[in-house]
């Protein structure tokens, strides 16, 4: 990790195959300065060579998932060449072989909607709230919100979310799309563990190349893609003979 990182501002926890990412600036509701940043691709460099690991949560730290980037920060000297570097460290954590689940309580806005949306599935509670607020502040988007957010809700959807700024309840977010589950307060981390359960009981290698195929074919023609499946298919994983065998070794009228 960069000796001038402070690992602090990303706390890395694993368990049972489950690398939790927690964004720890709570008394800044865990909004994204430069340092945060740094850190996050350190951990994110570092899962891509984790066999150990199955599945990475990102979730932020209290009662807030994160209010975006920190406009308290000044602008860095190559503004231009930080905000690739930026851009690219979420397109990183979107091609990680795990699977990535954002777990939202709270505010989840502007640059924090970019970061829930680089990954591959947001569940969130009932506390939650999302917002785009870049043209509130004369900004326009740096991180892919323009294009991660179109393709999750359509672009329709997107553009009023986009120019209006105004924060969508959990409820809203469910119904367009914008989160894979919405949870009752005090359910979320229950329905994380059992999305992870459920994710990290199936061959890992399976759920890596599924996701490699689900976004390296993104906006291909159908055509396209079907052959896509074939001549990249990386073909099966070594324990699929014994996962094949316990299928026919298992009890009658069992699945």
């Amino acid at each position: 990790m960069n000796a001038k990182a402070t690992p602090d501002l990303v706390l890395r926890v694993d368990a049972e195959g489950v690398a939790t990412l927690t964004l720890n600036r709570a008394e800044k509701r865990n909004a994204i300065n430069r340092e945060l940043f740094r850190t996050l691709r350190a951990h994110i460099l570092a899962l891509q060579k984790d066999r150990s690991i199955g599945l990475v949560v990102i979730r932020g730290a209290g009662e807030h998932f994160c209010a975006g980037h920190d406009l308290s920060e000044k602008p860095h000297a190559d503004a231009l060449g930080w905000l690739r570097r930026e851009m690219q460290t979420l397109e990183l954590l979107t091609r990680l072989r795990q699977p990535v689940i954002a777990a939202v309580r709270g505010t989840c806005f502007t640059g924090g909607l970019e970061l829930a949306l680089s990954a591959d599935f947001i569940l969130c509670d009932e506390s939650a709230r999302f917002a785009d607020t870049h043209g509130k502040w004369g900004l326009v988007p740096g991180w892919g919100m323009s294009q991660r957010l179109p393709r999750r809700i359509g672009h329709a959807r997107a553009l009023e979310m986009m120019i209006s700024c105004r924060p969508y309840d959990a409820a809203e977010a469910a119904a367009m799309g914008l989160v894979n589950r919405c949870m009752p307060a005090g359910a979320l981390d229950e329905a994380v563990g059992e999305l992870a359960e459920a994710i990290l009981a199936n061959s890992w290698h399976s759920n890596a190349e599924n996701k490699r195929l689900i976004y390296s074919t993104d906006g291909m023609r159908l055509s396209e893609g079907l052959d896509h499946e074939i001549m990249r298919n990386a073909g099966f994983d070594r324990d699929a003979a014994a996962r094949r065998q316990s299928f026919h070794d298992r009890p009658r009228g069992g699945t």
